[in-house]
């Protein structure tokens, strides 16, 4: 085997190992984001909800941050854009969804959260993040959010910030929207009211 042969494949085997790395660094990076918490990555899947104490003696300011990413005429906005929360109880809040466009279109958005560490301490029970979306066009659809941050939230953190981006989604076929209507009202979530 020539040198320029020997080149040649050491240049290949690198392409390759550059390519392997490539395709693989994405799951890396979520399994990363998912084990340490960094990024705020978020729980992609609906949590339960944890009875413990309230810790009524404090309060976490929660801000609530929707932007829409290019491609998708919607706009969905919170129906608070701030709430003071107690560790360890449960809320609701709503987001309102709207499809600007001339058409029926699907979106999904996408969750992160701020601090990053604060990410491990929420819990969401309910969120329109879990599913695609579908809008009619001009249609307008307001959906909940129910969370619970951990009472163990540390004490430094004093704001949470839940940031939302929809995106279009290319899919035809529509994950079923659960049927929000069986979620039990017994334990009364605390009416939220704009600070």
């Amino acid at each position: 085997m020539t040198s320029v042969n020997r080149t040649v494949l050491k240049l290949l085997l690198v392409l390759v190992a550059m390519s392997v790395f490539t395709v693989a660094l994405v799951p890396l990076y979520n399994v990363f984001c998912q084990i340490t918490g960094l990024n705020g990555k978020a729980a992609s899947q609906p949590q339960g909800l944890v009875q413990e104490n309230i810790d009524d003696a404090r309060f976490v300011t929660v801000q609530f941050i929707a932007r829409t990413g290019q491609g998708l005429p919607w706009k969905l906005v919170p129906m608070n854009p701030q709430v003071r929360v107690h560790p360890g109880q449960a809320y609701e809040v709503n987001f309102a969804f709207t499809n600007y466009g001339n058409q029926a279109r699907y979106g999904r958005a996408v969750p992160s959260v701020s601090p990053p560490e604060a990410s491990l301490h929420l819990r969401k029970v309910t969120c329109f993040c879990f599913a695609e979306q579908r809008l009619e066009a001009g249609e307008q659809l307001e959906l909940p959010l129910v969370f619970q941050l951990s009472k163990d939230l540390p004490d430094s953190i004093h704001t949470v910030t839940l940031a939302y981006t929809l995106y279009p989604s290319h899919s035809y076929t529509m994950t079923a929207i659960p049927d929000l209507s069986t979620i039990s009202r017994a334990a009364a979530l605390p009416k939220i009211t704009a600070l």
